[in-house]
């Protein structure tokens, strides 16, 4: 939802991607619809394996409630969102989650604008 949302706001002028380091094998469904409620179409997204070079690239890195040991330390600025993950549950909590990120990307594109 992050990425979407940044993609959208930024109309093009940055990039943003999301991955994990223990990623789905599918976009949660209910993330899926949460952000059609809002028009962004994330149906094709597939999560991706946080990599070193995914890392080398970005000049900020969000990270969503991973702790220490789960999220690697990178030499780049890191940005901590304390967001709870949508897996396992309802499409009513998800949109609170969605507007969480919402809000959070919006604060973030006053920084990268």
């Amino acid at each position: 939802m992050a990425e979407a949302f940044f993609n959208e706001f930024t109309g093009g002028r940055h990039r943003g991607v999301s991955a994990g380091s223990q990623p789905a094998e599918r976009v949660n469904p209910n993330a899926v619809k949460a952000m059609a409620e809002v028009c962004i179409d994330i149906s094709g997204a597939k999560p991706k394996m946080l990599t070193a070079d995914l890392i080398e690239e970005a000049d900020i890195v969000v990270t969503m409630g991973c702790g220490l040991n789960v999220c690697p330390i990178v030499p780049k600025e890191i940005i901590v969102w304390d967001i709870e993950d949508p897996s396992g549950i309802t499409l009513e909590e998800v949109r609170m989650i969605r507007e969480q990120i919402r809000e959070k990307v919006q604060r973030l594109m006053e920084r990268v604008n």
